[in-house]
């Protein structure tokens, strides 16, 4: 079985990111969509099944390699297609084992990709677009300026990616395609990465029935959360389409903070957005919507606005993840004091809400919540240098 290399060289890199855009890369394609590239060359429509398989499930990226499919049908498709990997431009662990990847695309543009290890779970952190638009004060990917959407394949290439340095292919499935715990690292993915993830709706949401098919990369949807800052009206669209767990990037309870601190707001308040939440939750009575708050000191921890937090949030079944202020260079703000954090927990908990304070990972190689920046962006003029 042949893995992609893992291409830790900015010249290896580029030329995978070369090789991205060289024929039809089958990587992203969902089976139908297979069926319908293959059909016109003759090939029959349960190839694609096949081909899906060594794919999804087994990681391979060498026609020669699958080898239930004839080899005149091989030929036909290296030369027309290709299974590709974006570069991998780094590939940094943190002291706590947190893995980042830096990849580059095609197009010369590169995101990251972040794997959580937290046994016996494991999370990954994929990106939606480079770079972002919303311009949250608190977020460092907020500072980088919106170069593109990514599409399905180079969405799913970072999961792909990722399987690759963990070593996870290959690991048994249930006869109903859902994950086995035992050897599996990768458990979960959340796209927490770089961008708003329903701005790039179409691409986001296949990628997600390619992550959920049963015959491929097999995650249940309730491993799978999308993060929103309140994209209101996809809010209700994705309940529809997906219904994914969702996660709200709440971070205030007034909206003159939160069109301050979180921009979007202005277009879509606070009471709309708690409405869209209210219909996503009815779609799925068994699961809670998680709502992030970054704690920021003296602007939104205050023992008032926990009260406030837990009257907003009455009747919706909910999460709160306590996020402790991750700084990077230039930050305008402060972390708030491990004793408020706690404080503002209490609050929640007495209250009945879950409400745990999520630790920090990674932040050595600055790719904890809200650190993430691509090293592709132009500052001031200037490339920044590897």
């Amino acid at each position: 079985m042949t893995h992609a290399p893992l291409m830790k060289t900015p010249e290896k890199a580029d030329n995978a990111a070369e090789a991205f855009s060289a024929r039809t890369n089958l990587v992203g394609m969902t089976r139908e969509e297979m069926q319908a590239v293959l059909q016109p060359l003759g090939i029959e429509a349960f190839r694609a099944r096949q081909i899906g398989d060594w794919i999804y499930k087994k990681g391979v990226t060498d026609f020669a390699r699958m080898t239930n499919i004839a080899a005149p049908t091989r030929a036909i498709l290296a030369e027309h297609f290709m299974v590709a990997r974006a570069g991998i431009r780094q590939d940094k662990i943190a002291l706590d084992t947190t893995r980042k990847w830096l990849l580059r695309y095609a197009d010369g543009n590169e995101v990251e990709t972040v794997f959580i290890p937290d046994p016996p779970r494991g999370t990954l952190c994929i990106s939606s677009q480079v770079g972002c638009t919303l311009a949250c004060t608190f977020c460092h990917t907020g500072t980088q300026r919106l170069v593109r959407n990514l599409t399905a394949a180079e969405i799913i290439t970072q999961v792909l990616v990722a399987k690759d340095g963990l070593g996870e292919w290959g690991t048994p499935q249930s006869k109903a395609g859902a994950e086995v715990r035992a050897g599996r690292n990768l458990t979960n993915i959340v796209f927490m990465g770089m961008g708003e993830p329903l701005f790039n709706y179409d691409h986001v949401v296949k990628a997600c029935k390619i992550l959920m098919d049963e015959q491929g990369l097999a995650f249940s949807k309730r491993k799978i959360t999308v993060s929103t800052s309140g994209v209101v009206p996809k809010i209700y669209s994705l309940a529809d389409d997906a219904n994914v767990n969702l996660a709200i990037s709440l971070h205030a309870v007034t909206d003159e903070l939160r069109n301050e601190i979180v921009p979007i707001n202005r277009k879509y308040p606070i009471a709309d957005l708690l409405e869209a939440c209210r219909y996503y939750a009815s779609k799925s009575q068994t699961r809670r919507i998680m709502f992030e708050y970054v704690m920021l000191a003296g602007v939104n921890d205050s023992e008032a606005e926990a009260r406030d937090l837990v009257r907003l949030l009455k009747n919706i079944p909910s999460k709160v993840n306590l996020i402790p202020f991750n700084p990077w260079p230039g930050a305008p703000y402060q972390c708030s004091s491990n004793n408020r954090i706690h404080a503002f927990g209490r609050i929640l908990m007495d209250a009945g809400l879950a409400a745990p304070i999520r630790r920090s990972r990674g932040q050595d190689i600055l790719a904890a919540c809200g650190q993430l920046k691509s090293l592709s962006e132009l500052k001031k003029g200037q490339k920044v240098k590897l």
